[in-house]
């Protein structure tokens, strides 16, 4: 689904719908010039285009999305691992860790992940 992959400032903008909605769309004018220091006319057209991708609606002046924050969250990830690590998963953890430690927690809770997602 290539409509979900999105620039920086449209993911931002997804982020203040995603925590605020459903949302007003004069209210959304408001967040998008406090959390991003957008004009009105910015805001608006950015939300035309999201809900010409099919990521949010805009009904009767409020906003909500279609798409939730976890679907676009994997498919960027996917898409980063696939381009900047040729979909090698372990190649993304050596780079990501680097000489970083990680605590007994972490490890045990990135074990129980693998287990759950592990094939059969």
């Amino acid at each position: 689904m290539n409509n979900l992959k999105l620039c920086e400032s449209d993911y931002r903008f997804m982020l203040v719908v995603w925590e605020n909605e459903p949302v007003a769309s004069g209210q959304l004018v408001t967040l998008c010039s406090e959390k991003l220091g957008w004009k009105k006319p910015t805001t608006y057209t950015v939300l035309r285009k999201m809900c010409e991708k099919g990521l949010l609606k805009n009904e009767d002046t409020i906003v909500s999305s279609i798409v939730p924050k976890g679907q676009v969250q994997a498919y960027e990830s996917e898409h980063f691992i696939e381009r900047t690590f040729e979909g090698s998963l372990p190649q993304f953890l050596v780079s990501f860790f680097g000489n970083k430690p990680l605590s007994k927690k972490e490890a045990e809770e990135l074990k129980r992940l693998i287990d759950e997602h592990e094939e059969r």
